[in-house]
């Protein structure tokens, strides 16, 4: 059975990310994005689950930073719809409900229910954290705000589904393996190559280094900067382009951003997730 190691409580959306991908898999919770990288690379565990961005959130905070340092490679991604249930310990009825807990970002995804009901709010540090801290302290005035699967896991009661504001609330995971050549996916599967680099100090860097990629006809699907160290003159690129490393066209703008880069990494090579198109 593949361990596939993720941060959070279970029953989080990144547990229910992990079944999603391998419904026959084994989830295992940690504390914190470097201890879920640690369990892999350290064999304790099979591969990574890592959320990086939302589509209402924008990105999750440290995870850029994290993935060229993990030591493990990209080999898929899961685009994944996010539902938001309210949950109550069984017996609790709505009218009774007058305070609902949950990570800030859930309940900022819920103003409308929550406005609706009238309730006060408590901010958690994680959505199934919420509601295994109501199942293991019962109380007919709280509710808590989590996936279907904590509900499951932790014996409460869902009042309300699907209680989200947006209904195209999305959230983007890749996964991570210890392995460091991978095969890539066959060939005529839509294929993504991730990569980090690192321009030159030089006037127009950026410009030039990006000018191969449209001279060659590469789609890129992603560029965002962030730093590397706390140095506000290490300016590292997160990028993703559509393609693999070994095509013509992807090769050469490769070769063109080496002469304006001094650091250049390949994070990953795979398979895109049909629901791209759709995101």
């Amino acid at each position: 059975m593949t361990r596939i190691a993720f941060q959070g409580e279970p029953g989080a959306n990144s547990d229910e990310a992990c079944r999603a991908y391998d419904p026959d898999c084994q989830p295992v919770p940690h504390a914190a994005f470097e201890d879920a990288f640690e369990a892999v690379k350290r064999g304790d565990c099979d591969l990574g689950m890592i959320p990086v961005e939302n589509s209402i959130a924008g990105r999750v905070a440290d995870v850029h930073h994290l993935l060229p340092s993990s030591g493990l490679t990209i080999i898929g991604e899961l685009f994944k719809p996010i539902h938001f249930q309210l949950m109550v310990n069984p017996g609790t009825r709505l009218e009774d409900v007058r305070v609902v807990s949950s990570m800030p970002f859930a309940i900022g995804q819920c103003r409308k229910t929550i406005k609706r009901l009238g309730v006060a709010t408590e901010p958690a540090g994680d959505t199934a954290g919420s509601a295994k801290d109501l199942a293991a302290h019962p109380d007919p005035t709280r509710a808590a705000i989590a996936p279907a699967l904590a509900a499951r896991l932790y014996g409460l009661d869902i009042l309300l589904t699907d209680i989200e504001d947006e209904d195209h609330n999305t959230t983007r995971f890749l996964v991570m393996s210890p392995d460091k050549t991978p095969p890539r996916p066959p060939a005529g599967v839509p294929t993504v190559t991730s990569f980090v680099f690192r321009v030159r100090n030089l006037p127009a860097a950026l410009y030039k280094a990006m000018g191969g990629f449209a001279t060659n006809g590469v789609n890129m699907t992603k560029l965002e900067s962030y730093m590397e160290n706390g140095f506000f003159t290490a300016t590292f690129f997160y990028a993703e382009v559509d393609g693999r490393p070994e095509d013509a066209h992807l090769a050469r703008a490769f070769e063109e951003l080496s002469f304006f880069s001094d650091h250049f990494e390949i994070l990953g090579v795979f398979p895109a997730d049909p629901f791209r198109d759709k995101a």
